[in-house]
């Protein structure tokens, strides 16, 4: 009985002994044999480190982060790299795993973590169909100039209008219908920022009170009480 005791005082010990994190980032980047793997967020406008790893021959990371609510977080490769070379992910308490290339350190990126993540993804698919079409205007726009087409370009260029329209509804029921996750005024903040006031509060009133009292919630509440007031 008392080797028992002592055993299970032992276990005790060391898991109140172990560091609690909110936010454990891990995974692995295939091809990887020597470098600094960077966890970073946004504050006060600008990217901040809160964690890094060197890498020496082993491609598995683990990271951490304090968080209170879900917040979208990159991981870099490289201290200085443009937050258009990071992998994006919409992280909440627990474990999020990223498993990607140093190859194609963005495009292969799998994760698996937060239901904000799974939301995110949705959106995010439906809007690269959107830039895909977007990218097949440019180039019939570029070759309608070379031939001095200026009926077509027109045209294009009501189609370009329209696709972008389209886009702009498609995120504000998006994040109408996302209502209960923080993904919805994420999206109102980055991606519809300058829509008109009326649907940005729209978007406001109909989130839930716990989605209200996170991180973005506040930020919109704070943004739509700003550009209310310069109106």
């Amino acid at each position: 009985m008392n080797k028992i005791l002592g055993i299970f005082l032992v276990s005790l010990m060391m898991s109140c002994g172990k560091k609690q994190h909110d936010l454990t980032v891990k995974g692995h980047i295939e091809g990887l044999k020597k470098g600094t793997v960077y966890l970073k967020k946004i504050k006060d406008s600008g990217l901040v480190s809160v964690d890094s790893l060197k890498i020496n021959g082993n491609p598995n990371f683990e990271l951490h982060s304090s968080l209170d609510t879900p917040e979208v977080y990159f991981l870099f490769l490289n201290k200085n790299s443009k937050r258009e070379d990071a992998i994006s992910f919409f992280a909440d308490k627990g474990t999020t795993e990223i498993n990607t290339t140093l190859k194609n350190f963005i495009f292969d990126a799998k994760i698996n973590g937060s239901e904000q993540q799974k939301v995110w993804e949705q959106y995010q698919e439906m809007i690269r169909k959107f830039n895909g079409n977007n990218l097949d205007l440019i180039k019939e726009k570029f070759e309608a100039q070379i031939a001095k087409d200026t009926a077509k370009l027109n045209s294009l260029q009501k189609q370009a209008e329209n696709i972008l329209r389209r886009k702009y509804l498609f995120t504000v029921n998006f994040a109408l219908n996302n209502k209960d996750s923080e993904v919805a005024p994420y999206l109102a903040l980055t991606e519809i920022y300058n829509a008109k006031t009326s649907l940005l509060d729209t978007i406001n009133v109909s989130l839930t009170e716990k989605v209200k009292a996170s991180k973005y919630g506040k930020e919109l509440q704070s943004f739509l009480e700003v550009i209310k007031s310069e109106e």
